[in-house]
């Protein structure tokens, strides 16, 4: 529907058949059942892994046969280059799969114009990188994704109240931007942008507390991404840091700790010797202790988390006074996030996934099957923060919850209808969730609610404000046990809310 114009296979095989060489997938399914128009292309040494790593081809020449026949028209390998001019040569391979790469690549390229406009104008790039606008959309993009967790009451912060701010962690001073990602020769890191901001008001005193891996590469994008080392911090070192840390702490008014993973705990691992993956969601190295040791000096404590996934912060969540999710917030994070903290935004973002209590708990989403699984023993079975969970410094209430025509047929189309209200003294920005259940069905077992829609409005204080969804055969739709798209007759649940967990519930008949 978006009019993708290029495709990478993925490393992984799909019921036993590598994706490399699987023309039911590439072929059937991509190109025939998706109406697929563009050019595919292998990822790295994804062909020659034909032969390594799955043992479906004898050698990179019969990869790269495989490859070609199924569809794989451009290769991130050496497959292609060392082997198909031979085998065209010597009739293996028949022209006509090589014609058929050709003319995908080439016609992409013409569609790029890249054949009457081939060369960038570095001029134009030096002007437009890193300009006004584009600052100014990096910095909108970290305010919305900003999600606050938990706040007692203590934010936002009050500049005429602090005096000095302790801000400590090993995610604290650096730049982090995720895996992939390039230097962007201008950013703001979390301590800079509070430095920046608080200027002369408030005395900001820094401190590492601990180190998540022995090399940071946090700022240098790729490099760190990309740097195979690994390393496990030194702990009679991480214990010096967090010695110092406590005693900055004490210095303070408020404590912000900057904690969670940079890029090298947290990256495609592509194989042994590039592993990126760890077996468990707990804070890496001696972070945890950290905290643990900040919170025991009676500073009020804030966490900002850095990070690429869910992590289990059990003890950050039930001890700290306040507690922010920031992902990778990019080259504006720092300056959005200072903002943030003192109330001249509003936090106003959603959790996009769920957050489990333990790695035990995976897998943990909120479009479980009733059927999913039993608890665990002396564990609670809810989630830590539930998929749509996110708070703000003002609060939002819903009323009249209605869907009209209460009735509709498998095609038709109902209205779904709510008020939202800011009920509190500060202007915000609320995401309004619609979610549905499919009470009862024949044979095939649904959700127990699935997200069909969602809305983020603006509200003044004291502003109530209609949001209206539509539900039809879209929505509504599953399939069957013989892989159709039907809208079954019967009930619906129909909820609306902040969160997954926090909704209102109205019933939608479909007859």
């Amino acid at each position: 529907e978006a009019g993708v114009g290029s495709v990478m296979a993925s490393y992984n095989e799909i019921n036993g058949i590598p994706v490399h060489a699987n023309p039911w997938l590439l072929e059937q399914v991509l190109r025939q059942e998706w109406g697929f128009r563009g050019f595919i292309i292998s990822d790295g040494n994804g062909i020659s892994q034909l032969e390594s790593w799955h043992h479906v081809a004898g050698s990179k020449a019969e990869a790269a046969r495989k490859a070609l026949g199924v569809g794989i028209d451009f290769e991130l390998d050496t497959c292609y280059s060392g082997t198909l001019l031979a085998q065209v040569q010597a009739g293996t391979i028949p022209m006509a799969d090589v014609d058929r790469a050709v003319v995908r690549v080439l016609t992409a390229k013409f569609q790029l114009g890249l054949f009457d406009d081939p060369y960038a104008d570095p001029d134009e790039a030096e002007r437009v990188t890193n300009c006004a606008e584009h600052r100014r959309l990096a910095y909108r993009a970290a305010t919305e994704s900003l999600v606050l967790l938990k706040n007692d009451g203590l934010l936002p912060l009050e500049l005429e109240k602090i005096k000095t701010l302790a801000v400590i962690g090993p995610d604290a001073a650096g730049l982090h931007l995720g895996g992939y990602s390039a230097d962007p020769s201008h950013g703001v890191g979390i301590l800079d942008g509070l430095r920046q901001k608080l200027g002369r008001h408030v005395q900001v005193v820094y401190a590492e507390g601990c180190k998540i891996t022995q090399e940071d590469f946090g700022g240098q994008g790729w490099l760190g991404w990309h740097e195979d080392v690994a390393e496990m911090p030194d702990p009679l070192e991480d214990e010096r840091l967090i010695a110092g840390a406590v005693e900055t702490a004490r210095k303070a008014d408020v404590a912000l700790l900057v904690i969670g993973e940079n890029e090298t705990v947290c990256r495609e691992a592509w194989g042994e010797g590039h592993l990126g993956d760890r077996d468990s969601l707990d804070l890496p190295g001696c972070q945890e202790e950290l905290v643990r040791r900040v919170v025991e000096t009676g500073v009020p404590v804030v966490v900002l988390l850095i990070n690429g996934r869910p992590l289990s912060v059990n003890y950050v969540a039930g001890h700290a006074r306040a507690l922010f999710e920031g992902w990778y917030l990019g080259q504006e994070g720092g300056t959005a996030f200072a903002d943030a903290l003192f109330g001249d935004i509003n936090p106003g973002g959603k959790l996009p996934i769920t957050f489990p209590r333990s790695v035990g708990q995976i897998p943990a989403y909120y479009n479980h099957k009733p059927s999913v699984r039993r608890s665990y023993l002396w564990a609670e079975k809810t989630p830590l923060y539930p998929f749509g969970h996110g708070l703000s410094y003002t609060t939002y209430a819903y009323s009249h919850l209605q869907v009209s025509p209460a009735k509709i047929k498998p095609e038709g189309m109902a209205t779904v209808q709510v008020a939202v209200s800011n009920t509190g003294i500060r202007t915000g920005d609320e995401v309004v969730q619609l979610y549905i259940h499919d009470v009862l069905t024949e044979r095939v077992t649904r959700p127990v609610k699935e997200l069909k829609g969602f809305r983020r409005i603006t509200l003044q204080p004291g502003e109530s404000r209609t949001v209206e969804f539509s539900l039809s055969a879209n929505e509504l739709a599953f399939l069957n046990e013989r892989m159709e798209r039907v809208v079954e007759p019967g009930m619906f649940e129909v909820m609306v809310g902040g969160s997954s967990v926090d909704v209102q519930t109205v019933l939608l008949e479909v007859k």
